[in-house]
């Protein structure tokens, strides 16, 4: 089973005694859903943008036998019935609330 790593960083997972027990390298480019922006009226002078996803998403690749893809949570939670889409899943901070890995890896 191969696991490519989709998102813009390496993944890494950290077991519950905070050691890193696998690092997946970023693989290729993100896929993401297009952005959707509408203007809104301003709020006290603060621009305001109403933002929604649509449904094409770009450089999702097909899938293929024995890949596994690592993407963002919402790029998961936009495709369905492909059991080859997982996402990072929770974040394991430093003290300074950083994101050093995951526990685990998720599947909508």
């Amino acid at each position: 089973m191969e696991i490519r790593n989709l998102t813009p960083h390496p993944v890494n997972i950290i077991n519950n005694d905070g050691i890193t027990t696998a690092t997946f390298p970023v693989a290729g480019p993100a896929p993401r859903l297009v952005e959707l922006v509408e203007t809104l009226p301003a709020v006290d002078g603060s621009p305001v943008n109403k933002v929604s996803y649509g449904k094409e998403i770009t450089n999702l690749p097909e899938p293929e036998e024995g890949v596994i893809l690592i993407v963002s949570r919402i790029t998961a939670a936009a495709v369905t019935g492909r059991e080859d889409i997982l996402f990072p899943h929770g974040e394991v901070r430093d003290e300074n609330g950083r994101i050093l890995g995951v526990q685990a890896l998720g599947r909508f």
